[in-house]
């Protein structure tokens, strides 16, 4: 199997600027679309989930690392897209979801998510321990030598589980890891005020950098420290309700400079959801390659699936009792369990409710598997399995419209959302020019 994130190491140092996405999500019709899109545009996809969506009690989405392994080989194989171009990758693995617990219980339960990630043979691993956990001081800064030395245990384990691994698949290729403590919040800003974001200072790149290589040292991890490729800075981005932090170069020039005095590493951005497709290629362009991105594909989801049932409305005005309701649905189960956007959307209650709907946190992507939910989701599928009509589709999906009248697209609902998934995963191939890692 190609090593593609090392290639891209290589690609990179040699002058070429070229990055992947990551799509940071456990959605499955955004994930069959990332993986048709693949196919169709010939290149290799990286999926990473997160410690809170996937992990050994199976996180919010009910899976754990062996069982989203599975759904993913799964939709693979479904789609036709062969396996050895996907690549999954866990994403703020450490003891961010055990934070309340002191050291020792945190970090033993953040080992055991570190195991079954590797043990499942996910290959790009992110170890992020740059959260306090309970015994910590609340009120001192965590230091870089304890972020380091809580880190290195973590790559002690992650090579541990790859030694047993090797020894029932003796051709798994080793996992690569990305450090780094510089990490927007996972899931976006939960500040009623946008307080701004700040660029990594180059100092503390470097300081992260040392002490992350020394803790490897101490830890007998030299030949581990050789499979770190990335480091998770902050290049002064972030998606929130109102859209994102967008980018800007100059304020990153110096951060941008320092990584080209490390010739294996290279730069994690995390939170680049709503970068227009010429900041993306931007932010490649100056050593951040590994763009990540969550939100940004359900909104857009989430907007296909809006404008189908904008489209049904009209389609069966006076049939009320075969319409599906999904965004009344949706908004009842949203504030049947709001834990999931409470601490994100703020306002009164009418601003609170327009963002259940609109905010670009995208908290919806909580809701999408409830039962409820799903089945109106199948209802309003049913309901256009004749396809939708022309004068509909051009109103509320005027791209998708477009692509079927010139034959580049079925007119099938589900087919239909998929492609609006796949506008943003454009952006994001124009940004990181990826193609050229195949």
């Amino acid at each position: 199997m190609k090593d593609y994130l090392k290639e891209l190491v290589r690609l990179q140092k040699s002058g070429e600027a070229v990055g992947i996405y990551s799509a940071c999500t456990g959605n499955s019709l955004v994930l069959e679309a990332c993986m048709r899109h693949a196919l169709e545009t010939n290149t290799v996809l990286l999926i990473e989930s997160t410690a809170n969506q996937v992990d050994q009690y199976g996180g919010y989405t009910g899976m754990k690392p062996a069982d989203f392994m599975n759904f993913c080989k799964g939709l693979a194989e479904k789609v036709g897209l062969p396996i050895d171009r996907v690549i999954l990758g866990g994403d703020h693995l450490g003891p961010l979801t055990f934070a309340k617990y002191d050291e020792e219980k945190a970090m033993s339960e953040a080992s055991e998510l570190i195991r079954q990630y590797v043990a499942a043979g996910f290959t790009k691993i992110h170890i992020d321990t740059s959260m306090k956990v309970a015994s910590d001081d609340p009120n001192t800064r965590l230091s870089d030598e304890t972020i380091s030395r809580r880190g290195a245990q973590l790559a002690k384990i992650a090579e541990e589980a790859f030694a047993e691994l090797k020894k029932i698949k003796p051709d798994a290729p080793h996992p690569v890891y990305v450090v780094g403590s510089e990490v927007p919040v996972p899931g976006g800003s939960q500040e009623a005020v946008d307080t701004g974001v700040q660029v990594t200072k180059v100092e503390d790149f470097k300081a992260t950098v040392k002490a992350f290589e020394n803790a490897y040292k101490v830890a007998g991890l030299d030949e581990a420290w050789k499979h770190v490729i990335a480091v998770v800075v902050q290049p002064g981005v972030e998606e929130k309700d109102s859209g994102c932090t967008e980018y800007v170069r100059e304020k990153a020039v110096d951060l941008s400079a320092a990584i080209k005095e490390y010739p294996n590493l290279i730069f994690e951005g995390h939170s680049t959801d709503y970068q227009t497709k010429y900041k993306l290629r931007e932010l490649v362009e100056d050593g951040f390659c590994i763009l990540k991105v969550g939100p940004g594909l359900t909104l857009t989801l989430r907007e296909g699936l809006f404008a189908l049932a904008y489209a049904e409305k009209e389609m069966l005005k006076h049939h009320p009792e075969r319409q599906s309701y999904f965004m009344e649905t949706l908004d009842t189960a949203m504030q049947e369990n709001p834990k999931y956007f409470a601490k994100h959307y703020y306002g009164s209650a009418t601003e609170i409710a327009y963002k259940r709907k609109y905010s670009f946190s995208d908290r919806w992507r909580y809701y999408y598997a409830t039962p409820e939910v799903e089945k109106a989701i199948d209802t309003l599928f049913a309901n256009f399995k004749d396809g939708v009509p022309l004068g509909l589709l051009d109103q509320f999906l005027p791209i998708q419209y477009t692509k079927v009248r010139n034959g580049e697209l079925a007119n099938d609902p589900k087919v239909l959302v998929m492609d609006r998934v796949c506008n943003c995963i454009d952006e994001y191939l124009f940004g990181t020019q990826q193609q050229k890692l195949g």
